[in-house]
């Protein structure tokens, strides 16, 4: 698990999130004793990652006395996401049992998340004007995990370049993925012409859509 954002972060942050991973919720005299370093020490990382968004904190009033409020610190979504999760893996697994990458069971599921996804981006699209209407799709496909952007050329038209793959272990198994990301593109911008001009699949570092404008 090198490869994992988790191990981007400095030795003690992670030891912090790995514990609180492992443990729940804690607070900093808990966090210290764990990882033997002192609590005004401790208090500075927790700070730290909490400036970040991975740590979020609880108050709760001192037991007795009149002591200061003890903040228990537990994981933020976004840290959870350092953690490394296998749901493509599973998926890939899963639409074997439906037949592989020649059945079409599994055709008939991509089939549907298309039209999932295009019913959900037309009302979104409608009367709008062609560049509008790119800058909204665009949108929607950063919503859905792809890092995207639009780039308007001289000619009139777009570059949507997608920086990720939100289903890249699936795409790599099934092919019905990228033709189903192509077909969404295409239909969600009725009348436009859509060229596929990187891809990931091909070697390319992004996938990528030239879009000209209806009538072009």
């Amino acid at each position: 698990m090198t490869d994992s954002p988790l191990h981007t972060l400095p030795t003690t942050r992670r030891a912090i999130l790995n514990l609180i991973k492992r443990q729940g919720p804690l607070n900093p005299s808990e966090v210290a004793t764990a990882l033997s370093l002192t609590t005004a020490a401790i208090r500075l990382q927790l700070a730290h990652l909490e400036q970040d968004g991975l740590l979020e904190h609880t108050a709760a009033a001192a037991g007795q006395g009149r002591g200061r409020p003890r903040h228990t610190y537990q994981l933020t979504s976004s840290a959870e996401g350092l953690f490394p999760k296998r749901y493509g893996d599973l998926t890939t697994e899963l639409l074997g049992y439906l037949g592989g990458p020649d059945g079409a069971q599994v055709d008939a599921l991509f089939e549907q998340r298309r039209q999932r996804r295009v019913d959900g981006a037309l009302p979104r699209l409608s009367n709008l004007s062609f560049d509008q209407q790119v800058a909204a799709l665009t949108e929607i496909l950063d919503e859905d995990g792809y890092l995207a952007e639009a780039e308007r050329l001289d000619d009139g038209s777009w570059r949507i370049t997608e920086h990720n793959c939100a289903i890249l272990t699936v795409a790599h198994g099934f092919s019905q993925a990228c033709s189903s990301e192509l077909s969404f593109i295409r239909q969600a911008l009725p009348g436009a012409k859509v060229e596929r001009v990187a891809h990931l699949m091909d070697g390319a570092h992004v996938c990528a859509y030239l879009v000209s404008p209806p009538g072009s």
